[in-house]
């Protein structure tokens, strides 16, 4: 693995499922967004939503350089997303040309993805349910009857991973590995908020 910049900054980015199809319906004005669930409509979409998801159709996209009204990044773009978090694939990144950490894939029709902060004394940790399947893309996390599917691209993420083998505190795994901080933090929010990690105490895969 070559070394990470310690200065690296992550970079939370977003995108359609690859089977999506946006269109504007002119005589309603709606768009539609076909996939394998079917066909979501968004009402009365405003410029910025039009944008977002015309770009996140294309490609990951961070949302803010996506918006065209920063101030509507948060009134508008944002709520229409948690709407179709199903079709929503959620990628960390980094400002470097290494490619992205690892990706959060939608795989059932209600797929919430939250991220939160994590207190960094208690203790996560790999479900027993998870399974990993090396694939030409990186190592897939899975597990069933959760509504995503995790692809690690990076071996940064894979380190993260296996530590999570054991209950660890993110605290603890910062100082740990030798990552730049915002790396580990930013791999084990996503994880928690796949279900692919959880408090070390509640190992069903919930997370509180």
């Amino acid at each position: 693995m070559r070394p990470t910049p310690a200065e690296a900054l992550t970079i939370h980015l977003w995108s359609l499922s690859e089977d999506v199809v946006v269109e504007h319906q002119e005589k309603s004005g709606q768009l539609a967004l076909s996939s394998r669930w079917g066909v979501d409509h968004v009402e009365r979409p405003g410029a910025a939503v039009r944008e977002a998801l015309r770009r996140m159709e294309l490609g990951p996209v961070v949302l803010a350089n996506a918006t065209p009204e920063k101030s509507e990044l948060y009134t508008a773009v944002l709520p229409t997303l948690s709407k179709l978090s199903h079709l929503v694939v959620r990628t960390l990144g980094l400002d470097d040309l290494g490619g992205p950490l690892l990706s959060v894939f939608p795989v059932a029709a209600h797929a919430p993805f939250t991220l939160v902060w994590l207190p960094g004394h208690r203790s996560v940790q790999l479900p027993r349910h998870v399974v990993l399947t090396v694939l030409d893309s990186g190592i897939a996390l899975e597990a069933a009857g959760s509504p995503h599917r995790v692809v690690l691209h990076r071996p940064e993420a894979a380190l993260v991973v296996a530590l999570l083998a054991w209950p660890v505190t993110p605290d603890t795994a910062t100082a740990t590995l030798p990552l730049p901080p915002q790396i580990t933090e930013g791999v084990i929010r996503y994880l928690v908020a796949a279900g692919m990690a959880a408090p070390s105490e509640a190992r069903s895969g919930s997370v509180d």
